[in-house]
């Protein structure tokens, strides 16, 4: 490409760009190429630039000239253009006036007579029009004068087609006696006369059906729909052909329906769902004869036999929805079980009740010369009205239009949705059927697992094992019986079930004491910390608990991995319910197209579970770039488990509670009696101690020493970091830290942030862990053992200081040393443990007050609690 060698082309290049900028490096890309291209240089390069300016340059100056020839043009014929505009007006104006005289000059030149010649033909035309309607009228009342006798003549002779269409005529005519005296005489006659040739022909009406003489049938078809009956026709017709299942349902002898016993032997009776896979096999035989039978007499076989079919099923007595009730009753906590089976068989009976519609779309296309030999009109109107009618029955009355041709819309068919409307309630009361489900199984469970003398961590695993497997099961029940309108339902339903199961154990923890069998105590008491104040029993519960603490873990563990398996479920479920959106034909919710629609329409099609799978598996339009998406979106998804999550942490703190009650018991045990000291009560006043030598020099005594029982307190907080170094590979002690009591949050962030290694990342995000909560097994143990000790140290300073401390009802000047001493030592000992209590602090300032510094500071009105405490021991305060 080389730049173009005339002004006139290098501008039209430029209509092509949006942007200079890239007009001139394109230009220049083009010239730098050639120069590659033949060896020019950049002075070459240059000449060309400088050629392209100045071609600019001679374009400008060629526009503006242009645009001012033009807008000189423009000034000159604005002018002309007012001119020529005003001379159209006036010309339209001299054309009006002109049309106006030219019109009147013709109505002149009319005569008069003629005007009025066609005057006189109008109003003979609408005389003519009022004799014609008025001759109508009055053959039409003759003809009611001898509608009786001649429609009784007829049905005498059993000329029943010609007494409908004296019927029909007669119908027609009834228009004309509205809003007169005479209509509801005659409209009584004709409804009574119509009764009698229905009355006249339903024996022969029947007969026929029963007969399968289609001819028959056909031309009675026509006689009832030309009197306005083709509804009782229907009806009839229905009736007889739904007759052998209708009694066979009601003679059906179910076994776990809570129904009446009838006679029979007990081999003869059957599950509910052994009887529909009977009775729906009698259905589909009657259907297949109806195939070929209803275009024979119908214009209308699709919805004919959508009307047979919901007609069939309103007729049943029971009604369907009331054995399905009994069913549930019947089963209690299985009965979901239970009506997937009934669900499946229906299902499966939908399915080939479908397929009959696709082979009589077939078999009801008739050629044209079949249609014409059939009396009945290819197209019928049917009117509603009042009339009573012998064939009336009492429920519900079908309707459906017989107007439909044999291709009759697919949406237009409401058998279906009839078929499955009985299942919907129980579908929108899944989440409870669920639950029973899962609680029966579990409490089969806990009945058959549990002895008093196993070991109840292992119990807790094993459990945890059939726990899990109960819970993946509901999911495939939920796909199974709701296809996935219930998975919101689900998930309360699973996270209540294992937040009940997980609570249980702990209500256990908290409430009983754990025993181990005497062969599995721990020989920790014969090795290095033998000498720490703890009995066997205590070393045997300690195991227990720390082995149940271990087990919470795993069940933490299995809880993530059944999450993940949910998470992929549900994200089956959301894509399968976005391809539904998008093409509803070919990949359908459910198998039935009304039982689809009757889910979409019922409350479990709620923004709730829109939410939640918009939670577990966004639209992909948010998933086309991970790079730009915020990082909050990036993050950990959120546990769906939340109550059951919060539950396990509820189950380690009661076992971190129960080993730290073991651990600190000898402790607690030597401060029993720490207030009850007659240390506090000693007479002397340390200030003035003094120490007599043999020289009789008075020397002053140094501060008290701590106490006896502080003193073995510090010793046994000292030992603390041994006992941990032995369990430091335990797992089980790293589980759940943020539940340890008293333990400052930011102070196992600090710990966490130090130990904790990041995990690699993972080529499938949503498998991650979902509960930030649970520490990596990768945590430092030394990390794990401060995170302990800082507990252990916060929750026996939180004893001494609101229940020990507080017992000690008096202190003398030395008793108040002592305990000053006392305060002191134990607040250097647990700083070693990276332990501080501002309430220690407060004590050992006041203890160490002199007294008439603290009557100072209790008269300045200080409501402090501790303030008050120390005055009543001190006797600041009477």
């Amino acid at each position: 490409m080389t730049i173009p060698s005339s002004t006139a082309e290098l501008v039209e290049s430029l209509q092509d760009y949006n942007d200079m900028v890239a007009w001139i490096n394109d230009t220049l890309s083009s010239v730098s190429q050639q120069s590659e291209d033949t060896g020019y240089s950049l002075t070459q390069l240059d000449q060309q630039l400088t050629y392209l300016v100045a071609t600019l340059d001679i374009a400008c100056e060629d526009t503006s000239s242009h645009l001012e020839r033009v807008i000189e043009d423009v000034s000159r014929g604005v002018p002309r253009l007012i001119y020529d505009l005003h001379f159209m007006r006036d010309g339209c104006l001299s054309l009006q006036s002109n049309v106006a005289q030219v019109s009147h000059r013709a109505n002149s030149a009319v005569p008069s007579s003629t005007g009025a010649a066609l005057e006189h033909l109008k109003v003979l035309d609408a005389m003519k029009r009022h004799m014609e309607a008025a001759r109508d009228v009055l053959r039409e009342a003759e003809s009611w004068s001898t509608l009786e006798l001649e429609v009784t003549s007829l049905l005498d002779e059993h000329n029943y087609g010609k007494a409908a269409e004296r019927l029909s005529e007669a119908s027609r005519s009834m228009d004309v006696f509205q809003n007169t005296s005479d209509y509801e005489p005659r409209k009584a006659l004709l409804v009574a006369l119509q009764n009698q040739l229905e009355a006249a022909l339903s024996s022969a009406l029947v007969s026929a059906i029963g007969s399968q003489d289609f001819s028959s049938c056909r031309n009675y078809f026509a006689i009832f729909s030309n009197i306005q009956r083709e509804s009782e026709f229907r009806q009839y017709y229905n009736g007889s052909r739904r007759a052998s299942l209708v009694a066979m349902w009601q003679e059906a002898l179910i076994s776990d329906c809570n129904e009446p016993q009838r006679p029979g032997g007990a081999e003869q009776y059957k599950t509910f769902v052994a009887f529909l896979q009977q009775y729906y096999s009698s259905f589909l035989a009657l259907l297949n004869e109806e195939r070929t039978s209803i275009p024979a007499v119908f214009p209308d076989p699709p919805s004919t036999m959508s009307n047979l079919i919901t007609s069939t099923i309103s007729s049943l007595q029971p009604s369907f929805s009331q054995r399905m009730a009994s069913v549930v009753q019947y089963y209690g906590d299985s009965a979901l079980k239970e009506l997937i089976l009934i669900v499946k068989v229906t299902e499966g009976f939908a399915t080939s009740v479908a397929k009959i519609f696709e082979k009589l779309k077939y078999s009801s296309d008739k050629p044209t010369q079949d249609l014409a030999k059939s009396p009945v009109p290819p197209t019928l109107h049917r009117r509603r009205s009042s009339r009573m009618s012998i064939s009336w029955r009492s429920g519900r009355r079908m309707s459906v239009g017989a107007g439909l041709s044999a291709g009759a819309a697919r949406e237009d068919l409401d058998w279906d949705r009839a078929l499955f409307q009985p299942f919907v309630q129980l579908q929108v009361d899944y989440g409870s059927l669920e639950r029973r489900v899962l609680d029966g199984a579990v409490s089969t469970l806990i009945s058959n697992d549990i002895r008093p003398d196993d070991d109840r961590a292992r119990l807790l695993r094993e459990q945890a094992v059939d726990l899990f497997g109960i819970a993946e099961d509901s999911m495939q029940r939920c796909a199974s019986f709701t296809y996935g309108y219930g998975s919101v339902d689900l998930i309360h339903a699973l996270d209540g079930f294992l937040q009940s199961f997980i609570e249980s154990w702990t209500s256990d923890i908290t409430r009983e004491h754990i025993s181990i069998p005497q062969d599995d105590q721990s020989s920790i008491s014969e090795g290095d910390l033998a000498d720490l104040d703890y009995t066997p029993d205590d070393w045997s519960s300690f195991g227990s608990f720390l082995r149940l603490l271990s087990s919470a873990r795993s069940v933490s563990e299995r809880m993530t991995i059944f999450e993940i398996k949910l998470r992929s479920h549900l994200t089956q479920l959301s894509g399968k319910f976005r391809m539904a959106r998008q093409d509803p034909e070919h990949f359908p919710i459910a198998p039935s197209r009304g039982e689809a629609l009757l889910l979409e329409q019922s409350t479990l099609n709620s923004a709730e579970l829109s939410a939640l799978f918009g939670a577990v598996d966004p639209e992909p339009s948010s998933e086309s770039n991970p790079g730009l998406r915020p990082p909050h979106l990036a993050s950990t998804p959120a546990p769906l488990l939340i109550e059951a999550r919060s539950a396990i942490f509820k189950l380690a703190k009661a076992c971190q509670i129960s080993l730290q009650t073991i651990i600190l018991s000898p402790l607690r045990m030597h401060l029993a009696t720490y207030a009850s000291s007659v240390l506090w009560t000693q007479s002397g006043d340390p200030k003035s101690a003094r120490t007599i030598t043999s020289n009789d020099l008075s020397l002053p005594s140094f501060s008290k020493s701590p106490s006896d029982i502080i003193q073995r307190v510090a010793e046994g907080l000292l030992n603390l970091p041994r006992l941990f170094e032995v369990y430091s590979d335990d797992d089980a002690l790293s589980f759940s830290l943020q539940t340890l009591s008293n333990l400052d949050p930011e102070t196992l962030k600090e710990l966490t942030e130090q130990s904790v290694a990041e995990p690699q990342a993972h080529p499938h995000s949503h498998l991650r862990r979902t509960s930030v909560s649970v520490v990596s097994k990768s945590m430092d143990p030394q990390a794990v053992s401060s995170a302990w000790l800082a507990s252990l140290g916060h929750t026996l300073l939180h004893h001494f200081v609101e229940n020990i401390l507080p017992s000690i009802t008096a202190l003398t000047p030395m008793g108040a040393a002592q305990l000053a001493s006392d305060l002191e030592y134990i607040s250097n000992i647990v700083r070693a443990l990276n332990v501080e209590s501002e309430e220690l602090e407060k004590w050992k300032r006041l203890v160490n007050m002199d007294d008439e510094d603290g009557r100072k500071e209790v008269e300045q009105g200080s409501a402090e609690a501790t303030l008050t405490k120390v005055a009543v021991m001190r006797g600041w305060i009477r």
